[in-house]
């Protein structure tokens, strides 16, 4: 470790989500550390700078685990080090003189927000007073979120107030209840049943839900959007909560998974839920200060023909059976799913049982007065709701500005707002109808979008294709990397492979698969194939082999156009066509290049597409010629 040893007070394990953090905290470090938070207190009044700087000694002094610092042993393994003595970092600031004291108060804040904490060097939290002018100051605290959560916060400021009161000392405030007796409850469960009821959860689960599937490990600043629902609309969902059996917690959960899956396409989504992680059964842990909430995913399975109402307490149901097991580590519950990620949104319903605003009421005892706080905190998902329940259910967007930008975050706050008053207004409607659009996203899917009267001309695009090689054979048709190919050239390739198919026997609606890279021999395989009248299969070959054999027993084709590397992933009864086989390269320059000259109509299939499937197996979707060539036209 690389502690000295002399000032080690204690060795202790990590929470689930101190571990989270500290995979973004530390091995993404390309970009700032979005879990590094901030508090800014505008006090006003007569403060005593020095008696504060006490408080903060003595807060540090009774909580052993404002101490900690997390170090890496050899094995790779991450720990807790309690140092048993941190001096308290605090910086003194005077704007009173600037011309524009907010601009330069402001400037001060954001720096300290944004100085990275090294998490090897305890403690993880810092203060900034700054003078504002006479009687006005800001007191601003950054710390790093691994240390507490929101629930911590009020019950830190208040001893610290008086902490302040008392000139450092901790005379009649309550003996702590230290973190590590939650990390021992944590070590206690039972993990097996944990696992189990995990993996009945995220049965049948085929896929992760991503907004930003390829998105770099690299962490931006993130922006924040904030709307609220009206107070109406805020009361009435919670007379729905109350009739129905739920939370409210549960309605807006409901409600971001149907907005989730008209971003995504899909019916069964999951996302990240931040639970309290307070046990129940542990003595006194509504006053112990640490890092309790856990992100575990929510997984909604939204079935059509239910209606709202029902999706609810449906969704309430099957959360009831996890409550017990919200502690285990996300890491354990995508091992158990059988995925890696499982998620990349966030979902924050901020029901603190602990009064904040009694804070601001101990410090007017003081001799001065909290007149504003205001704070900053953020995750590194590409977006992330914070809900807070007031008399207007308060709505915060954060989201990364390098995946979603302003505009589809403001849609998406719009949508949330629109399903949840569905969800009072009529809650029976199907979720099948819920309305996820504005008045204005409708008129331009439905209207704009769809002006496509065109004129189709006559032919179809095989015709067309042969017509444009009789105008310009020399011009440019298909660039692939460093491969450029002419239209002549082309109609040559295609033509010849055309001729090898009729010899394996394809013909006017056979069946070809296609398992082939992004190519210019893709794009010769799909013409070739229309040419001799056949429908086409694409198979990606990244697909699982078993999703590989099953379109390929499913839909049967004649032969299956591949290339060599290809041909293990494929199932041995597949009747392969492998372009870069040698035999096959030497049939091929045999064949003639004229065209071949066979018609279908436009009625006839053009390709044949699998998709995922409602159930689970992939189903396949046939398009017809008439249909591609009009979508080419449009």
């Amino acid at each position: 470790m690389t502690k000295p040893a002399r000032n080690i007070e204690d060795v202790l394990p990590l929470s689930p989500l101190q571990e989270g953090m500290l995979f973004h905290s530390v091995y993404d470090d390309a970009g700032p550390d979005v879990y590094t938070a901030q508090l800014r207190f505008d006090l006003v009044g007569d403060v005593d700078r020095d008696r504060l700087h006490a408080a903060a000694t003595a807060l540090l002094r009774r909580h052993a685990n404002l101490r900690a610092a997390f170090v890496q042993r050899k094995s790779g393994e991450w720990s807790q080090v309690i140092a048993a003595t941190v001096r308290v970092p605090w910086r003194d600031e005077d704007v009173s003189g600037a011309d524009d004291t907010e601009a330069a108060a402001a400037e001060l804040a954001e720096a300290a927000r944004w100085e990275r904490f090294d998490l090897r060097r305890p403690p993880l939290l810092r203060f900034l007073l700054i003078r504002l002018g006479s009687g006005r100051y800001r007191l601003v605290l950054t710390n790093h979120h691994i240390l507490w959560d929101g629930w911590s916060l009020p019950i830190l400021l208040r001893e610290l107030l008086v902490l302040y009161r008392q000139n450092g000392s901790d005379r009649g405030l309550p003996r702590v209840r230290p973190f590590k007796e939650f990390l021992r409850w944590l070590s206690a469960r039972d993990r097996e049943e944990s696992a189990r009821l995990w993996r009945e959860a995220m049965a049948g689960f085929e896929e992760p839900t991503l907004l930003a599937p390829d998105r770099d490990r690299a962490t931006h600043v993130p922006e924040q959007l904030s709307t609220a629902v009206d107070a109406a609309t805020t009361r009435a969902l919670a007379q729905c909560a109350r009739d129905w059996g739920v939370t409210l917690n549960t309605v807006t959960q409901a409600a971001w998974a149907l907005v989730l899956s008209s971003m995504t396409g899909r019916t069964d989504v999951a996302f990240g839920s931040t639970v309290s992680g307070r046990p129940a059964d542990l003595p006194g842990v509504e006053t112990m200060i640490g890092l309790f909430i856990n992100t575990v995913p929510t997984r909604v399975v939204l079935e059509q023909r239910e209606n709202l109402r029902e999706l609810v307490t449906r969704v309430q149901k099957e959360q009831s059976r996890l409550v017990e097991h919200q502690h285990v580590g996300l890491a354990d519950v995508q091992r158990w799913s059988g995925h890696g990620d499982l998620f990349d949104t966030a979902l924050v319903f901020e029901n603190y049982p602990v009064d904040s605003s009694g804070v601001a009421e101990d410090a007017a005892d003081e001799g001065f007065r909290v007149v504003d706080a205001d704070a900053s905190d953020a995750t590194h998902y590409p977006m992330s709701l914070i809900v807070a329940p007031r008399d207007e259910l308060g709505l915060r967007l954060g989201y990364q500005p390098d995946v979603v930008s302003a505009a589809d975050a403001c849609a998406t706050l719009d949508r949330l707002v629109q399903v949840l008053r569905q969800i009072n207004t009529t809650p029976d409607r199907p979720v099948s109808a819920v309305e996820l659009l504005s008045a204005e996203e409708s008129e331009r899917v439905v209207r704009v979008w769809n002006e496509t009267d065109v004129v189709v001309p006559s032919g179809s695009l095989v015709e067309w294709f042969e017509a444009r090689v009789g105008e310009r054979a020399d011009a440019l048709a298909v660039v692939c990397g460093e491969e450029r190919v002419a239209y002549g050239e082309l109609n040559g390739r295609v033509n010849r492979l055309a001729r090898l198919l009729v010899d394996r026997g394809v013909g006017v609606g056979s069946v070809v698969g296609v398992v082939l890279p992004r190519s210019v021999d893709l794009v010769v395989t799909l013409l070739a194939v229309w040419k001799v009248g056949g429908v086409y299969v694409p198979l990606d070959p990244e697909f699982p082999e078993e999703r590989l054999a099953y379109v390929v027993g499913d839909a049967d084709p004649l032969v299956t156009v591949t290339v060599k590397d290809l041909v293990p992933r494929l199932p041995e009864h597949a009747r392969c066509v492998v372009l870069d086989d040698a035999v096959v390269v030497g049939e091929l320059a045999g064949c003639g290049s004229s065209d071949v000259g066979v018609s279908v109509s436009s009625e006839a299939a053009a390709y044949v597409l699998y998709t995922s499937g409602s159930t689970g197996r992939p189903k396949g979707v046939v398009v017809s010629r008439g249909a591609f060539e009009n979508f080419v036209v449009g």
